[in-house]
């Protein structure tokens, strides 16, 4: 019987020594598994950095917010959030006009702005009435909007993006500066088309220099602008250097004293920036914003100047969902139409 048993011993000694090899082994190859896993979930694409885009959707141009997105999202690889701005009665519409097209794949938080933070702060006697609706002044309160990024991106709605967008993110801020823009003569080819217009690209084309207020600030009116519509921001130093309260003190001392609402620029987002940041911004590079496409419905640019232009904007009154507009086409190729049908492009032939 004790041969017997030693046998059985040994053999039971065998089996547990081999399973003890296999689960071994199966434990030394468990961690190449894991680190590989690890490095999928560690992929450039997971990690690289989250490019906050800031558009606004105002009621009866979500069109224009929607072929902005398209484009962006269309000619990026880049990790893209959309922060989608809009009161809370438009909120609804282009929620479901996103989730019920092919953007639906795209990173977006939907924003919605308390127009009861402008009260008291806006001429109503402007001579273009839209530009005083509350949405033109988001980015004037982008750090109240935009809680966990350090840069951001803000657009106008009325442009569409050509480039990588990855790009534009990447200009590069002064040290203390809060935002950078495309100054409005940085580009000799756009010279030509701003004459033809008659479009101010001086602060002499929106402020007024008749009142002592604006003399006393010491800048030359024949110093060039920028426009605000598209702005790569620290919000860092926007919140440290109080630009927000800057803008709302200027915005209150134009309802006292009437600064620029009337001046031919007519502006009234677009002028407290030119105070605030005046001497105090960086500038982006001049393809990453070609404007005044919506100035005129006759003047055009070269096609093929259009063709190497990274962002495209329809500044002015002619926008390219209206008749009549210029280079429709170009924008036309983003746009998606509207799911409910309550927005529609207007067309010679609608």
């Amino acid at each position: 019987i004790l041969p017997l048993v030693s046998v059985n011993q040994i053999l039971l000694l065998l089996l547990v020594l081999t399973v003890c090899a296999i689960l071994y082994n199966k434990v030394h190859q468990v961690p190449l598994a894991l680190k590989n896993e690890a490095g999928d979930l560690e992929s450039p694409e997971e990690t690289e950095e989250e490019i906050p885009v800031v558009i606004c959707a105002a009621a009866g141009r979500m069109g224009a917010a929607v072929a902005a997105i398209s484009s962006i999202y269309s000619n990026t690889e880049a990790n893209v959030l959309f922060y989608i701005v809009g009161l809370k009665t438009t909120i609804p519409h282009i929620r479901k006009w996103i989730e019920n097209s092919k953007l639906r794949e795209i990173k977006f938080r939907v924003v919605e702005f308390n127009p009861m933070v402008l009260k008291g702060k806006i001429r109503q006697d402007a001579s273009r009435p839209e530009l005083l609706q509350p949405l033109n002044f988001v980015r004037f309160y982008l750090p109240l909007l935009i809680q966990k990024h350090e840069k951001v991106i803000y657009l106008d709605d009325d442009v569409i993006v050509q480039g990588d967008i990855q790009e534009l993110y990447d200009t590069k801020l002064a040290p203390g500066h809060a935002a950078a823009f495309s100054d409005d003569c940085d580009l000799p080819s756009t010279h030509e088309m701003i004459r033809s217009v008659g479009m101010q690209n001086t602060y002499m084309g929106f402020l007024d220099y008749r009142k002592q207020a604006i003399r006393d600030l010491g800048i030359s009116p024949s110093t060039c602008s920028f426009n605000p519509g598209v702005i790569v921001a620290n919000m860092t130093e926007w919140k440290h250097q109080r630009i927000t309260k800057q803008l709302e003190k200027w915005m209150q001392r134009n309802v006292e004293e009437n600064l620029y609402s009337s001046t031919l620029g007519g502006g009234v987002a677009t002028s407290p920036m030119l105070i605030v940041f005046h001497g105090k911004h960086s500038s982006i590079n001049p393809m990453w914003h070609i404007r005044h496409l919506g100035w005129s419905p006759d003047a055009r640019y070269s096609e093929q100047f259009l063709q190497e232009a990274k962002l495209l904007h329809w500044n002015g009154r002619y926008k390219p969902w209206d008749y009549p507009s210029v280079h429709t086409d170009l924008w036309e190729n983003w746009f998606i139409p509207d799911p409910s049908g309550k927005f529609k492009l207007t067309r010679p032939d609608s």
